[in-house]
């Protein structure tokens, strides 16, 4: 299988969403297509056979433009073209304005205003307007209907009748300044629609900015500066304070903090040294250092940030399944609804114009436009949110469905735990300090390459402590380990000890180790993978949510237990082999929607189960690919922070759908003339069409109000 994603140009509503999704998905070979009227974009899943020219050719035969190059230049010119289209109106439909209603209203005569009028409106409806008859003209050859119908039928019949009554039956009046009206209004609505949607894109538009185009690489001794796409892999580069990171890269000489708030969302700067990976992108802020390109070009963090929310950007999400259903259908009943008001008017005795201008009401009132953009732009601005707090969601459906999540399935090494053995107690005898155990058992263990050895030195690194040169060093299997240490040998390791100290260090699910020499206890240290700082507050939060939080482990159940009591987790599965964690998570499906968090390859299958898998942005890449929700910042509060997001979006997405809909149930009718009869108010067909562009610009207007939402 292939996926190809094209840009589309010249859709204007839902209905266009529709007719290109049709075009496409009839194609033999096309498994699925996703087209995204926010984002004017499609994203084709096909078989290899089918070849990316057939795709362009099936849209361009749609009526449609494709654009091969990804990027936002898009949304540059179709703003400067409808600008400069709305000013071309604008110019025509001002005097026809003033010629054509406000003189009428103030009864001032000009001579041959009809002839004025007639030739004020054939460049708007011909020029301006050319661009809605080419869609109208595309959607009829594929026996269908979508915006484009409605407003080429709604100014066409104006325009036409006008022609009529101009030429043969002045005393009727003419429509002109209508027609000519409604094409400005509705280009000015489609053009702050597209301000309004660009403002939708900042996110994924900063990102794409945050790559610079030039990096410092050392080639011997000296320093070259090139382009970014010609950085290799293993290049050696050199950052100064206050640049911005080229690539993807470790390390290798040098210290400093670097600014990840735009990748990872932290916000305080993070302290980097030797061996330390770098991400690209960021921004390096204090002292200089080099380091050796380990990722280019696509495969960088920032670039598959950047793919991981585009492509969420283009999925749907399940609730947009109605709205395209509603839309398939909606066009021709508003067709049906027009026609019929025009037949009844003529039936209940009102005049020809009378009962045309209230079809040409309901045909422009009627346009899908709002329904259109209800989802996608709430998922634009939602999955842009996402990123900005290093909240990767990967489509629309992982959006919509973590609000409802009923049980949240938490790993525990490296995801509720830091996922490195700490130094946790020291515990001194004989006299002794804290600082002397940890130097005497580091002094021992620094030759060995067990990890609670290496731990415990770095216990003592880190507190500067001065370690001596052990004699004699010997491991001995399933024990510990022996040395001399300026001529006194010592012993670190498991004793077999009642101590009331150590049973309590254990019962702590805390691995113990004494210090002794000739049987006499020095010290004990006791060693943990602790619990994040934030996973208890974490846990609390999803609990207040109303979410059954389980706890899944491989190991025993003492230290599950400990954990869990830690945390305030009540449910907990231990000693879990890697297969059997994906079946826990089956059962748990039986109950109800089960997110499951983790951060290693043995929690890929669990993560790929659950119905929402989130992957710490510290873990695998195996587990970031099978994830529904990529979390960068490795913090429990960001899985809370990513189940409000959900409960944000939707809430828009409802919100929008209301609102559109409901502008079209009461819009309809009023435009049909349903109080005419009772109230002698009618809806023009010029009101009809700045309430449409209006309801197109407050959906999307909505979803931008989502931004401000705290998290």
């Amino acid at each position: 299988m292939k996926k190809t994603t094209l840009q589309i140009t010249g859709m204007h509503c839902a209905s266009c969403v529709t007719l290109v999704n049709k075009a496409l998905t009839k194609k033999e070979g096309v498994v699925e297509a996703n087209v995204n009227l926010s984002t004017a974009k499609a994203t084709i899943t096909h078989e290899k056979l089918v070849t990316e020219n057939e795709l362009i050719n099936i849209i361009k035969n749609s009526g449609y433009g494709v654009e091969t190059e990804i990027s936002f230049n898009h949304e540059k010119k179709e703003i400067q073209n409808l600008k400069k289209l709305f000013f071309i109106s604008l110019v025509f439909a001002i005097p026809s304005l003033i010629i054509g209603m406000i003189f009428m209203w103030l009864k001032i005569t000009v001579p041959y205003s009809d002839y004025i009028l007639w030739v004020l409106a054939t460049p708007v409806q011909f020029i301006v307007g050319w661009r809605f008859y080419k869609g109208a003209w595309s959607a009829l050859k594929n026996k269908t209907a979508n915006m484009d119908t409605l407003i080429v039928m709604g100014t066409s019949a104006a325009y036409t009748f006008s022609i009529y009554t101009t030429m043969f039956n002045p005393t009727i009046g003419q429509y002109f300044e209508t027609s000519t009206i409604l094409i400005t209004l509705v280009v000015m609505g489609k053009l702050l629609e597209s301000i309004a949607k660009g403002n939708t894109s900042n996110a994924i538009k900063k990102l794409m900015n945050l790559s610079p185009k030039t990096a410092t690489v050392l080639r011997g001794e000296k320093e070259i500066k090139i382009k970014i796409d010609n950085v290799k892999i293993n290049d050696i580069i050199l950052v100064r304070p206050g640049e911005r990171i080229p690539v993807d890269g470790k390390i290798i000489q040098g210290q400093s903090f670097v600014d990840e708030s735009m990748i990872t969302g932290e916000s305080m700067p993070i302290e980097k040294k030797r061996n330390d990976k770098i991400i690209g992108g960021t921004i390096n802020e204090t002292g200089s250092f080099t380091f050796k390109v380990t990722r280019i070009g696509e495969n960088t963090t920032l670039a598959q940030i950047i793919r991981i929310v585009e492509e969420a950007q283009t999925r749907k999400a399940p609730i947009q399944r109605f709205a395209d259903k509603v839309s398939a259908y909606f066009v021709p009943v508003i067709l049906l609804i027009s026609f019929l008001t025009f037949l009844t008017w003529n039936i209940f005795g009102e005049n020809f114009s009378f009962a045309l201008m209230t079809s040409i009401s309901v045909l422009v009132i009627a346009c899908p436009c709002a329904l259109g953009l209800a989802t996608p732009t709430a998922i634009m601005v939602g999955t842009g949110k996402g990123a900005r707090n290093g909240i990767l969601i990967k489509g629309g459906d992982a959006l919509e469905t973590a609000h409802k999540t009923k049980f949240v399935v938490l790993d525990k090494t490296g995801t509720i735990t830091k996922g490195q053995p700490e130094v946790t107690d020291l515990i001194p005898f004989q006299k002794l300090s804290k600082n002397d155990v940890l130097q005497l058992a580091a002094s021992i263990e620094q030759l060995s390459e067990h990890p609670i050895a290496r731990t415990i030195v770095k216990k003592a690194k880190k507190k500067k402590l001065k370690l001596f040169k052990p004699k004699k060093f010997q491991a001995i299997q399933g024990k510990g380990v022996k040395a001399i240490i300026n001529g006194k040998q010592y012993f670190l390791g498991n004793i077999n000890d009642d101590n009331e100290q150590i049973q309590n260090l254990e019962k702590q699910g805390k691995t113990v180790i004494s210090l002794l020499q000739n049987k006499k206890v020095l010290g004990i240290i006791s060693v943990a993978d602790s619990v994040k700082d934030t996973s208890k507050q974490a846990v609390q939060e999803m609990q207040k949510l109303g979410i059954t939080v389980y706890m899944m482990t491989g190991d025993n159940e003492q230290t599950a237990k400990t954990i869990t009591k830690q945390v305030g987790i009540k449910h907990f599965f231990a000693k879990v082999m890697p297969k059997g964690k994906s079946d826990h998570v089956k059962k748990l499906q039986e109950k109800g929607i089960v997110m499951m968090v983790g951060d290693g390859i043995n929690d890929a299958p669990a993560l790929a189960q659950a119905d929402i898998g989130i992957a710490m942005g510290s873990g695998t890449d195996v587990a970031m690919e099978t994830g529904n929700i990529v979390i960068m910042k490795n913090d429990l509060l960001d899985v809370v922070k990513a189940i409000k997001l959900s409960k944000q979006t939707m809430a828009k997405i409802k919100q929008n759908m209301f609102w559109a809909l409901l502008y079209n149930v009461l819009g309809i009718p009023l435009a049909a003339g349903i109080i005419y009869p009772f109230t002698g108010v009618l809806l023009s067909p010029i009101i009809a069409g700045g309430a449409m562009a209006l309801s197109s610009v407050s959906v999307v207007t909505n979803s931008l109000l989502l931004r401000y939402k705290k998290l």
